[in-house]
């Protein structure tokens, strides 16, 4: 019986190990193309054995290191308080309009569910921000816009705490006479660890990953984010490679394809080394958004 057993495990373990070969092929792929000679990878293309290795990508952006490591600082600092903010309203939003079965109740999930269908528009929002908020060329221009609060992750706060969290558990700490606040300080928000690591881990990716607020709200090359920075960087090779002194700069050896390579290296790895740490909760928070009922 158990060898019957051992048998059927052998197949889904077999496709979750192909599964996840092919998930870590590309990125094998990729940091092996981040060292590969920039004349060998337009020759050649893209190869696991590259025709000859160079370091000449990290080389270029190592001259940039200084921007590079205040550009770390400032992401790390942004996805932090960007993060904990979202968590903050996130969690707070979700449970009041979980609890709130009155008309202005229904009406906040409206707005909510509407939130999530359309958007005003990038030029609307950028008036609003810039011109009437003035937090160009600010921190607050890679934390607010956009990624403060995502309607989704509200709804699916608020399922949660319908479906997850006792009702009566709730209902008798009222009883005793905790006040509302006291009631979601002490028994909501500890229940819901494992979803707000979840959305946490989520929210923080998108920060970390975020070039758009960089790209519209900051001009001053100090204050831009790492994502917003290697994009920059990005930009400037691209228009040396483009330009009519394209010819001039040949001698230069400028990498093109390869530091696009790169830069996807150095902008992932600190997401590399968070996620083992988040690992256990975003899979129990993936079961228990599984689980109905």
């Amino acid at each position: 019986m158990r060898k019957g057993r051992r048998n059927t495990a052998v197949f889904p373990h077999t496709v979750l190990m192909l599964v996840a070969l092919m998930c870590a092929v590309p990125f094998l792929l990729l940091v092996i193309s981040s060292f590969t000679d920039e004349n060998a990878l337009i020759r050649g293309g893209y190869s696991f054995v590259p025709e000859q290795w160079s370091v000449s990508a990290y080389e270029y952006l190592w001259n940039s290191r200084s921007s590079i490591l205040r550009a770390y600082a400032i992401t790390a600092f942004v996805t932090a308080v960007g993060t904990t903010l979202s968590l903050a309203v996130t969690a707070a939003l979700g449970y009041a309009i979980s609890q709130d079965a009155s008309s202005m109740g229904r009406v906040i999930t409206g707005l909510v569910i509407f939130s999530t269908l359309f958007h005003a528009g990038l030029v609307p929002t950028y008036i609003m921000y810039a011109r009437y908020m003035s937090i160009r060329n600010s921190i607050a221009a890679l934390i607010f816009p956009r990624l403060l609060l995502n309607g989704m992750n509200v709804l699916i706060m608020r399922t949660y705490y319908k479906n997850s969290v006792p009702r009566a558990l709730l209902e008798s700490a009222r009883l005793d006479g905790a006040s509302e606040l006291r009631v979601f300080a002490h028994m909501v928000l500890p229940l819901s660890k494992p979803m707000l690591a979840t959305i946490g881990f989520l929210n923080g990716i998108a920060y970390w990953n975020d070039w758009f607020n960089s790209f519209i709200y900051i001009s001053e090359a100090g204050k831009l984010s790492i994502q917003g920075l290697l994009n920059r960087i990005l930009m400037d090779i691209q228009f040396i490679s483009t330009s009519e002194f394209a010819g001039d700069m040949a001698s230069v050896n400028v990498p093109g394809v390869s530091i696009r390579m790169a830069i996807a290296v150095i902008a992932i790895i600190p997401v590399l080394i968070a996620f083992p740490f988040f690992q256990k909760f975003l899979v129990k928070g993936i079961s228990i958004g599984a689980v109905k009922g």
